[in-house]
């Protein structure tokens, strides 16, 4: 049987639909791409193996020096996703988030500007640029002779995409661009720049990608920006006035940019993911030697319970990180095409977990880990912003959530008229639900006939198989329920749609644990799988006392009160109760 490439298995789980054969098997790299890598990781490690000393100094002085860039372009990390005929290494969406992985081990400023370029600077142009524009390009970003940045963000407009200011007016065949982009990484070092500007049209403004390199007059960059973290990797402001942008440099279709960024980030968002997942090895790593050396009360902390419990946690976050970052690569590689819930899921999960990780090595590390001659600050310093740029996790949070609703409104023909067309901006873009307040919807467990269970996976993991089912189950209630409670009003409830969004990400990483699972059960048998089996057991309890705790809180919460308290914070500026 053909399988359908774009379905979504998270969008159909809040049908009560499980969707196995998009996750199984789990996605494996094939033995080539693993000959690439461990080539590339060779190359990786002796170039900074052994240079903690001056990881430490590039992020005291808040810059990579020029060296380093030209060692990282003559070992080719500015062209692992380009294809070979430009002179690129053509790696896929799994074997690019394996290598940042690796960059990330050593360190986040020189992980973030080979990530930056590759994950959504010139990922644009493998996207959408047309044969010319590559060939021009491509060659030129392979080498390093042009780094890439992706300028999307603006002082008005961070989250909210759609408010950007910079404009692009037509004047003959080319296009005039104003406007000034705000946090922009690589923006001190690169020469190609992915541009959104508002392009406007007999429908009123709208976003367009552009191709503007640095060579073009009106184009400049601010001093390099003074960071909590990543402080050695440039973010400048990127300045445009006046920049004269030929008809062939729009990036995609006129009047299509939102699109055209969304595409980028989705697909670039595996690299992100791989980032998180080295850094949460190494920490792993530091803080088992650190808990086995560091003696107190006569005997190692690595023998206290407690020690113990932080690293078990910790191990259980890195391989379930890994399972969904990896299961979205696959995804992407194996040709789907709706897969940005998952990919939104893969980014919030990836981020939360290696900042619970680094938090957690800090504190094994003791007093060590507070001190700047240590990394365990600076990883945790590095690791903060992974939750803010690339979309927030608050935003992507609402995405996924949204998302989902849309699809179950859709569903429920007794309402389907009345909500056709008012999700099309999830985030936004509701309107009015008229008839949901008033009309009974059917119940979420009737809507999926066929394949709410399991039916592929290793008799020896049967239990936690049952608990995703359940699981499952729920998520469509919950989903049914949410809407059938809030309506029309549902867009202002951001503490129910982000109850639901965790009930998904959940589900989805619990998805993607049971395939690795399953398929190291089927490769090496059970016995051998013993350890990965507990991870399982481990996240399978967790997921499931969390869900239900979400579940719980739809019709009982402390919401409004939470609301008032706010709203008393924020007409006075200050918390108001004080001993004096």
């Amino acid at each position: 049987m053909e399988i359908q490439k774009n379905n979504s298995f998270v969008r159909s789980l809040c049908m009560g639909e499980i969707d196995e054969s998009i996750i199984l098997p789990y996605p494996k790299l094939p033995e080539t791409d693993k000959e690439t890598l461990r080539s590339v990781f060779d190359s990786i490690g002796s170039s900074l193996k052994g240079r903690d000393a001056e990881f430490r100094k590039w992020d005291r002085q808040g810059e990579l020096p020029n060296e380093v860039l030209e060692e990282m372009k003559a070992r080719g990390l500015f062209s692992l996703i380009i294809p070979e005929e430009f002179g690129g290494i053509g790696m896929n969406s799994t074997s690019y988030s394996r290598t940042l992985q690796e960059l990330a081990k050593y360190d986040g400023s020189v992980a973030i500007t080979a990530g930056a370029h590759s994950s959504i600077g010139m990922r644009g142009l493998l996207l959408f640029g047309t044969p010319e524009q590559k060939a021009k390009y491509m060659p030129k970003l392979a080498s390093g002779e042009m780094i890439a940045a992706f300028c999307l963000t603006e002082p008005g407009a961070g989250s909210d995409a759609s408010s950007i200011r910079t404009k692009a007016l037509k004047d003959g065949n080319d296009w005039i661009i104003n406007g000034e982009k705000l946090w922009i990484t690589n923006g001190g070092i690169a020469d190609f720049f992915t541009v959104f500007a508002k392009t406007e049209s007999s429908e009123g403004g709208q976003m367009t990608g552009f191709i503007v390199t640095r060579s073009m007059a009106g184009v400049t960059s601010g001093p390099h920006e003074d960071k909590m973290g990543l402080r050695a990797s440039s973010t400048t402001t990127v300045n445009l006035e006046n920049v004269r942008v030929p008809a062939d440099h729009v990036l995609g279709e006129v009047g299509k940019g939102f699109k055209v960024a969304m595409k980028i980030l989705n697909s670039g968002r595996t690299g992100l993911g791989g980032g998180c997942i080295g850094a949460m090895k190494n920490l792993i790593s530091m803080s088992s030697k650190q808990a086995k050396e560091r003696v107190q009360f006569g005997k190692p902390i690595a023998d206290f319970g407690l020690i113990k419990q932080k690293i078990g946690h910790m191990v259980v976050d890195c391989y379930a990180t890994e399972s969904v970052v990896n299961m979205v690569a696959g995804l992407v590689d194996q040709g789907y095409e709706d897969y940005a819930v998952e990919a939104a899921i893969s980014k919030i999960f990836a981020t939360e977990c290696l900042w619970r990780t680094g938090d957690e090595a800090l504190q094994i590390a003791g007093g060590n880990g507070f001190m700047c001659e240590f990394p365990y600050e600076r990883i945790l310093r590095d690791s903060r912003v992974n939750r803010i740029f690339e979309g927030t996790n608050d935003i992507l949070r609402l995405f996924v959530a949204l998302t989902a609703m849309n699809d179950v409104g859709q569903s429920l023909k007794e309402v389907s008229k009345s909500v056709e067309g008012i999700f099309n901006d999830p985030i936004k873009g509701f309107g009015v639900l008229s008839d949901y307040a008033r009309k009974r919807l059917s119940h979420a467990t009737g809507m999926g006939k066929t394949g709410t269970t399991f039916t592929k996976l290793h008799p020896s993991i049967k239990r936690q198989a049952a608990i995703f089912e359940e699981a499952t189950r729920d998520l469509a209630s919950a989903s049914d329920r949410i809407l059938r409670k809030h309506g029309k009003d549902i867009i202002n409830k951001q503490f129910a749609t982000k109850r639901l969004a965790d009930i998904m990400i959940d589900l989805f990483v619990f998805s993607c644990v049971l395939s690795r699972v399953n398929s190291s059960i089927e490769t090496n048998g059970a016995e051998a799988s013993a350890k990965e089996i507990e991870i399982l057991n481990v996240f399978a309890g967790q997921a499931r006392r969390r869900i239900k705790g979400n579940i719980g809180k739809i019709d009982e919460n402390d919401d409004d009160s939470i609301n008032i308290l706010a709203d008393h914070a924020l007409e006075n500026e200050k918390y108001i109760w004080d001993n004096l």
